[in-house]
């Protein structure tokens, strides 16, 4: 199927459009743009920025994909956004392009489902298969990682890390970083037990699943000072899901204010202000 334009839409002439690419009425495509073959781009949606989108993904109506960041530091600069494959983008999201002081671009993996009205900040990095549900907010320089899932109207504070197939609950105010594996929700927010569901949808093994649970037991559960069961369970013999949480744990402790990637900051900048450089001279 040839790429489908509605007479309606708005596509600058310097947008590159793949094969069978649809674009929907009253869509704006800016001049920065390429996006990948039998992507679907639905009415109202504006894709403005520099921003890169993969194949295959669908993007719903009113959807606003990388506007300018919201930040204060943001001068025009020519920063970025990356989407991978196969996502679903659903009504009135919105996904802004990174800052210079956050590494130059925000980055979408593959497989991703964003709901309605979710919001995606400058500089993160939404890594493969993770469900934002509707109304979730990440601020600026936030990382979910592989298969996360965060439910509907929760928000993340800037810089926090929800590693890998976490559980986040419905409204729950993110202010430090998730562990992997695990389940957190309430007010205050507290991690409550291993995503079980979740890593056997995942295909994990059962004897990994139970050897984080049982490493959940010792960190949680024991009494003892967490600190003290992280260095010893670091000394043994560590199942790979229980070493990813250990290490996620012991980062969180050298973080700011347990968020690790606060911690970032400079490498960050200079990685933004690399990438800016190296546009500025290929343009």
């Amino acid at each position: 199927m040839a790429t489908e334009i509605h007479p309606k839409a708005v596509v600058d002439k310097s947008a590159e459009l793949g094969a069978d690419v649809s674009i929907g009425p009253y869509a704006l495509i800016g001049p920065r743009v390429r996006v990948g073959d039998r992507t679907r781009i639905g009415p109202h949606v504006v894709v403005d920025g520099v921003t890169s989108i993969g194949s295959d993904n669908v993007f719903f109506g009113q959807a606003n994909i990388g506007g300018a960041p919201q930040d204060l530091s943001y001068e025009g600069e020519p920063t970025q956004l990356e989407i991978g494959d196969r996502n679903r983008v659903r009504e009135f999201v919105t996904i802004n392009r990174g800052t210079v002081k956050g590494g130059g671009v925000t980055r979408i993996g593959s497989d991703c489902l964003l709901m309605a009205c979710s919001h995606v900040a400058h500089d993160c990095d939404v890594k493969d298969r993770v469900m934002l549900a509707n109304n979730v907010l990440l601020a600026g320089h936030v990382e979910c990682g592989v298969g996360a899932i965060i439910n509907g109207a929760a928000a993340a504070h800037q810089f926090v890390t929800v590693g890998a197939f976490a559980y986040v609950g419905g409204l729950t105010r993110v202010i430090q970083d998730v562990p992997p594996y695990l389940v957190l929700e309430g007010h205050p927010a507290r991690i409550r037990k291993v995503n079980i569901i979740g890593l056997e949808r995942a295909g994990h093994e059962r004897e990994s699943i139970q050897a984080v649970r049982a490493a959940y037991r010792r960190i949680y559960r024991s009494g003892e000072p967490r600190h003290r069961v992280l260095r010893q369970l670091q000394e043994e013999s560590l199942d790979g899901l229980v070493r990813d949480l250990v290490e996620s744990l012991l980062r969180t402790e050298v973080g700011a204010k347990g968020r690790f990637r606060e911690t970032l900051r400079q490498e960050f900048q200079s990685e933004g202000e690399e990438r800016v450089l190296r546009n500025a001279r290929v343009n």
